[in-house]
């Protein structure tokens, strides 16, 4: 599989929240620093199990999902475009993150969640990068299929390659993976006292971010970002 590019947004590196949801995490995609030690009363080993894909993709919230790019792309003209993008874009106030769960898995959502604005930037986004995203394999869009999707989410995974944009789209920060009903009150709770002190204020999202799979299931490395002018 070729390499992949998403485009995200993900807190400034020198935020709390980021330094926090790497060591959760145990990765910073950032600088490639691994954490080892328990968490919140979390041991590693097992905080590792049940963050898996949320690590290997790191911290982050997803605009415009992973893409192989389109032919006669390259990461070039995709930074080129993202700095254009990101400049007549408005920063959006996200206020305050709580950590909601999500069809079993943890995350970092917007309080309250109704946000017009932000759902108009994530639309701008898909809309904007699309011609940069190389068509799905068939094999990838059988595997999105194959999770169940409603008949709207395969109409948008057929036109985008992903189902969960437009009308679809959840703003959400991941923590966990989806979590077994025995182990979800307790890494609730460690979440809750991990991440507590760093979710008093509110978020701004000011930037995207540019994230990379060099080949196919190696973690997402953050490459760059470009700070929202409007």
């Amino acid at each position: 599989m070729p390499q992949r590019f998403a485009i995200y947004y993900a807190p400034s590196v020198t935020d709390l929240i980021w330094e926090r949801a790497a060591v959760w995490l145990g990765r910073d995609p950032a600088n490639g620093q691994s954490y080892d030690g328990a968490v919140a009363g979390l041991e590693r080993t097992r905080l590792l199990n049940l963050t898996q894909s949320a690590g290997r993709y790191g911290f982050h919230a997803t605009l415009k999902p992973p893409m192989a790019l389109a032919q006669g792309e390259t990461e070039e003209s995709l930074r080129a475009a993202l700095a254009k993008a990101a400049a007549e874009l408005p920063k959006v106030s996200l206020g305050r993150l709580i950590i909601a769960s999500l069809d079993g898995f943890l995350a970092l959502v917007p309080d309250p969640a109704d946000n017009p604005a932000l759902q108009d930037l994530a639309a701008n986004v898909v809309e904007t990068f699309e011609p940069y995203r190389a068509p799905l394999t068939p094999r990838d869009h059988a595997a999105r299929r194959a999770r169940g999707l409603t008949p709207r989410q395969e109409e948008l995974l057929d036109a985008y390659g992903y189902p969960y944009v437009f009308d679809e789209f959840r703003f959400h920060m991941t923590l966990t993976d989806r979590l077994a009903p025995e182990d979800y009150d307790e890494v609730l709770q460690a979440a809750r006292t991990w991440f507590g002190p760093v979710l008093g204020e509110e978020v701004v999202l000011d930037r995207l971010v540019l994230f990379h799979e060099r080949e196919n299931k190696l973690p997402f490395n953050r490459i760059a970002e470009f700070p929202l002018g409007g």
